[in-house]
């Protein structure tokens, strides 16, 4: 449940959402799951690779880019900043990172010239060769040197 935000100024937020390299469908599952969560958006900035969205909530915030991470895939890291004080005690403001990886689950790639096949997006990926069955675990950063087949 969103806190009440009465008093605050349409501008206010705690958390940034950074939206990079994924389709223009994630960003309107994006802002459709936020508007079903009840989180009001403070701006979005569109850039040349993503969007920027700021958003009212941080730990719906967290929610969201973990359940982007389960049902699509994609890099997923978190920063925290202080904002300032207030009644001595800090104010943070949470920012997201999600780089989208451009395949999804079933998807059939290339890695290291063997096929396979995507099993699992999560923390990282599993790969399952088409051939063999052999499973092996990437990191996102190595998704990199898969060619989508």
């Amino acid at each position: 449940m969103v806190r009440d935000l009465t008093g605050k100024h349409a501008q206010y937020y705690e958390a940034i959402l950074q939206l990079r390299d994924v389709s223009t469908e994630l960003v309107e599952v994006v802002y459709a799951e936020v508007e079903r969560l009840g989180m009001r958006i403070a701006q979005a900035l569109d850039l040349e690779n993503g969007v920027d969205v700021y958003l009212t909530d941080k730990s719906l915030t967290k929610t969201l880019a973990r359940k982007l991470q389960e049902n699509f895939g994609g890099e997923y890291k978190e920063s925290t900043s202080i904002f300032g004080q207030k009644d001595g005690n800090e104010i943070t403001r949470l920012t997201i990172l999600f780089r989208g990886i451009g395949a999804k689950k079933g998807d059939i790639v290339e890695y290291k010239g063997d096929q396979y096949q995507i099993r699992i997006l999560g923390k990282d990926v599993l790969l399952q060769e088409v051939s063999t069955g052999k499973k092996i675990h990437l990191k996102y950063e190595d998704m990199k040197k898969l060619k989508k087949c």
